[in-house]
């Protein structure tokens, strides 16, 4: 794309300036726009270094409302917190609230550019990384953002002069990274790594804008037009139903809810002495997935006192406590409603060796959200894929997602519900909306067998966990992480 690049007609100096300060105005009023519309805006900056993004910046947000817009300064190269996380974490956690601005001094291009530049990444590697970032721009886009996209191109000789210019000025030296004489000393090849990187991500929901940047107004003017367009497009587009995946992961066979037999049992001497032997297992296994990084997601479903928190607890008590947390999750929070509805449980991945527990997760799209009315039919139906595509990233680079539907019948929900009821200390676990919930049993069950099938891949499974007997629900919760931990670490043994 760089190198059939055609420069746009450059205008006179005054009228570049009679535009921008009119471009500048409709941005202003612009922001108020997206505001009220509720739409998230992802501005992107990259491209060469000293090729005027920061300038550009400025100038941008100049006649801006400050409160409703923030700025994030990301280095290429992640730290080593950061790369103890999946590698599009980092970019995730800061992704904008709906009716703000984000402005990107950089994303996830730079990462993959100097990656390829410095060989450490095969050609695998390198599309597996292109593919994240086309399928999160594009969930993005589908969950109402708008992602706008901008290159600031130069020339390698005007590189070269910008360089030498703030390098000799004490004042703008620092600014002059090792990077950026790198890059221009390499100029070629970086030129072909970054076509390479644009074209490869370049799709409609989520094209790129190359900026003529040799002369900084009218680099600024290009960014001003363009993202002016974008934004009335994306309020004119605004509720507009988004397009749906189809699905491309090979699927695991689960069966129906109503085929599951529930009559499993264990005694209670045999629990007590298989428990104690599973502790001591999950306990040695702990030590050894913190010792080769690998990272573990516990993902818990179930039905209303189906017993989620009983075979949880089983669990924790057999980790090492500095190594693990569980996140109990409700309804969302403001800010985290106002976000795409993954970003509060992006926020929660465990880093490498440690084990997240969810006691309630990213499913409550197709099951609470979409029966009761708090997403539309087109943001559930579209979820099956994106969940998919989500727990793919986690499993892509080694990690362990383990998901447990905690499955009781009708009955022994109801006996439950009037035990909690009945008895003081149990009380709080039973509210109204439990029974409420109960009535919807039937549709629950219909959402429940659907989610199932559609999420339950091969790389992430679904398992079923017969929880009339508590005691063999929680036995088996904790066989299959002994015998999913024990299967990661074999290769490294």
């Amino acid at each position: 794309m760089l190198r059939n690049f055609a420069k746009a007609p450059k205008p006179e100096k005054q009228e570049i300036k009679r535009r921008m300060n009119a471009e500048q105005a409709k941005l202003a009023a612009n922001q108020m726009r997206i505001k009220d519309a509720k739409v998230p805006v992802m501005v992107i900056f990259e491209g060469w270094g000293a090729a005027g993004k920061g300038t550009v910046l400025a100038k941008v947000i100049k006649d801006l409302d400050p409160r409703f817009f923030s700025v994030a300064t990301l280095d290429e190269k992640p730290t080593k917190e950061e790369r103890r996380r999946p590698f599009l974490w980092r970019y995730m956690v800061e992704i904008p609230e709906e009716g703000q601005f984000k402005f990107f001094d950089t994303c996830w291009l730079e990462e993959v550019v100097g990656c390829a530049f410095r060989n450490e990444l095969n050609d695998r590697e390198y599309d597996s990384r292109i593919d994240s970032i086309n399928t999160i721009e594009r969930q993005l886009v589908d969950n109402g953002y708008l992602v706008m996209k901008f290159f600031f191109h130069i020339s390698k000789e005007e590189q070269r002069k910008r360089l030498d210019a703030l390098s000799a000025n004490p004042n703008t030296s620092w600014r002059v990274k090792k990077d950026d004489r790198e890059q221009n000393e390499h100029y070629e090849r970086y030129l072909d790594l970054y076509g390479r990187y644009l074209r490869d991500t370049n799709r409609s929901s989520a094209p790129w804008y190359i900026i003529d940047s040799q002369d900084r107004g009218w680099a600024t003017l290009q960014v001003l037009e363009f993202l002016n367009t974008g934004i009335d497009i994306a309020i004119r587009n605004r509720g507009f139903s988004s397009h749906l995946m189809q699905n491309v992961f090979p699927l695991a066979q689960v069966p129906d809810l109503a085929d599951i037999p529930l009559d499993k049992k264990l005694e209670p001497e045999e629990y007590k002495a298989e428990l104690k032997r599973l502790r001591l297992k999950l306990r040695m296994l702990h030590n050894e997935i913190y010792h080769w990084k690998i990272p573990v997601i516990c993902a818990f479903e179930g039905w209303d006192a189906a017993g989620k928190g009983g075979a949880i607890k089983r669990i924790a008590a057999s980790l090492d406590p500095r190594g693990y947390h569980v996140y109990p999750i409700a309804s969302p929070e403001p800010h985290e409603k106002a976000r795409h509805y993954l970003w509060r449980f992006w926020n929660r991945l465990p880093k490498t060796g440690h084990v997240a527990i969810f006691d309630r997760t990213w499913y409550g799209r197709v099951m609470v959200e979409r029966l009761e009315g708090f997403c539309s039919e087109n943001d559930w139906m579209r979820a099956y894929n994106e969940i998919n595509e989500f727990e793919h990233e986690l499993v892509e680079p080694g990690a362990v997602v383990l998901k447990y539907w905690v499955q009781i019948d009708k009955d022994t929900q109801l006996a439950r519900f009037t035990d909690r009821q009945n008895t003081p200390e149990k009380q709080w676990k039973i509210t109204e909306e439990d029974w409420r919930n109960r009535e919807k049993w039937d549709l629950y069950e219909a959402a429940i067998n659907e989610m199932i099938h559609k999420t339950s891949t091969t790389f992430a499974p679904w398992h079923i966990l017969e929880s009339n007997d508590k005691y063999y629900a929680r036995i088996k919760a904790m066989r299959i992480m002994v015998e999913a931990l024990d299967k990661a670490c074999e290769p490294y043994r």
